[in-house]
């Protein structure tokens, strides 16, 4: 049973909490992801964390990257998705 503790914007889920931004390489857990560059929805997988707990892929830019966690579930629904999004008034591009 998992223990979810409400803040202002943000949901306490495991380690990281929803509504938390974070860069790129910091994604340490599986879950469903907004990236604040584009507005794309990231799926993050279990089997896509390293066992360094790092991202397997990685996102080259000049500035960094940022990423907003939404929910801890990787295949959370689109319309779900964007529902969370909204309520860390996050723009979203899907």
């Amino acid at each position: 049973m998992t223990t979810t503790i409400s803040k202002l914007k943000e949901t306490v889920l495991g380690t990281t909490t929803a509504g938390a931004t974070l860069p790129f390489n910091g994604i340490c857990e599986p879950g469903a992801y907004i990236c604040r560059w584009s507005g794309h929805l990231l799926r993050v997988p279990e089997d896509s964390i390293g066992p360094e707990r790092a991202p397997r892929m990685s996102v080259l830019g000049q500035e960094a990257l940022m990423v907003t966690k939404i929910d801890a579930d990787p295949f959370v629904s689109v319309t779900k998705a964007r529902l969370l999004a909204a309520n860390h008034d996050v723009a979203v591009n899907f």
